[in-house]
């Protein structure tokens, strides 16, 4: 039986909630030290994946930045970059992306009506794999489980966040909560409306929390519920 990674949700949100703003530009809710902290998680993990609405949005590379922890990870066996995931249902990617031409192995994970768009746009750049005629996070994390990834770390967006947490697949929660207030409606949030398991009085267990300069980080256990 393939067994599911461990799966570690990770944003960085301002005290209202949001993961950005409206502008055109990023908002760096972080600051350098927690930035050096996710690179660490980052190194430690066998796939990391975002939304394709992150990926159009945001653009990132998506990779581990610190030499010395990519060089550990050679050393311990491991590819030098873990294996960059994404989503899409639409299958609208674009195959200018910076998340496709920088890093090593890529994933793209969709639907039947939308696998055939996704090849013919990539051309070779990730594996397509469809999970079938809907999009079912179990069937992701059990492709992920049979290509030996045993720590997913995800990346958002807060519709990705939504749904595991939603669906209860969610093994930790990653918090980094920035001094700042968005308050604007259009803005992204961390999480969503959905119906998550327990209900609103039921209360995750708290593994730590640490300040990290003018940032508090919250690391929660979702399945772990009174």
């Amino acid at each position: 039986m393939t067994t599911r990674p461990y799966v570690i949700l990770s944003a960085a949100m301002s005290v209202d909630g949001y993961l950005d703003d409206t502008s055109p530009e990023r908002l760096l809710l972080s600051n350098a030290d927690d930035f050096d902290r996710v690179d660490q998680v980052r190194a430690e993990s066998d796939a990391i994946l975002i939304g394709a609405t992150t990926m159009r949005k945001d653009n990132p590379r998506l990779l581990v930045n610190s030499d010395d922890r990519r060089a550990q990870r050679v050393a311990d066996g491991k590819p030098e970059f873990p294996l960059k995931v994404t989503v899409t249902k639409s299958g609208d990617l674009s195959a200018d992306l910076k998340f496709w031409h920088h890093g090593g192995s890529k994933l793209v994970l969709t639907v039947d009506d939308a696998a055939g768009k996704v090849r013919a746009t990539l051309r070779g750049l990730a594996d397509v794999v469809s999970v079938g005629p809907e999009l079912d996070w179990g069937l992701v994390l059990d492709e992920l489980g049979r290509r030996g990834v045993k720590q997913l770390m995800v990346e958002g967006g807060g519709s990705i966040h939504t749904q595991f947490m939603a669906a209860g697949l969610a093994d930790e929660v990653h918090l980094a909560v920035a001094p700042l207030l968005v308050g604007r409606t259009a803005a992204p949030k961390f999480l969503g409306a959905a119906d998550y398991p327990g209900g609103p009085t039921s209360r995750m267990r708290l593994l730590e929390a640490r300040t990290i300069g003018d940032v508090v980080l919250l690391r929660y256990a979702p399945k772990e519920r009174s």
